[in-house]
């Protein structure tokens, strides 16, 4: 499972030209399911992002959590993630797993997540043709892999 958490100014995700989600200061977190992710990497990486101390205290030092900010949460699906780019110019994406494996996961993510932030998660459309638009605010980017939790 690897997420791209990304601190934000305000981000948004339209489907069909519309405002699906939109939030004020917080988190971007675009997420991607491995095949063979487990119920275990998924509460390990919610609980790493809920406690990611990635925002400024008063002196300016990145030393506070998303809680602590009142910070929102955005949470969207990118299968993406998991591409493979070891042979040729075409990405392979058959690590990315398989809706049936993918969405409960990422369901089970959102509550994960809304229980860690203590606060209620946005979220896009698992599989919809989304576009996201966000302001990075630093700009503040961290790459999480469950596999190497580093």
């Amino acid at each position: 499972m690897r997420a791209v958490v990304q601190r934000v100014i305000h981000a948004s995700v339209q489907i069909d030209d519309a405002v699906h989600a939109r939030i004020n200061k917080g988190l971007l977190v675009l997420l991607g399911v491995e095949v063979g992710d487990t119920s275990e990497d998924m509460e390990w990486l919610c609980g790493k992002i809920a406690r990611l101390r990635i925002f400024n205290d008063p002196e300016g030092v990145m030393n506070l959590d998303i809680t602590q900010v009142h910070g929102e949460l955005l949470l969207v699906s990118q299968f993406t993630l998991h591409a493979s780019t070891a042979k040729g110019n075409r990405p392979s994406y058959i690590r990315a797993a398989r809706p049936e494996e993918a969405v409960p996961l990422y369901l089970r993510a959102k509550q994960l997540l809304t229980e860690g932030i203590g606060r209620p998660v946005r979220t896009g459309e698992f599989g919809a043709d989304m576009q996201v638009e966000l302001v990075n605010d630093g700009p503040v980017t961290i790459i999480i892999d469950s596999k190497l939790r580093e």
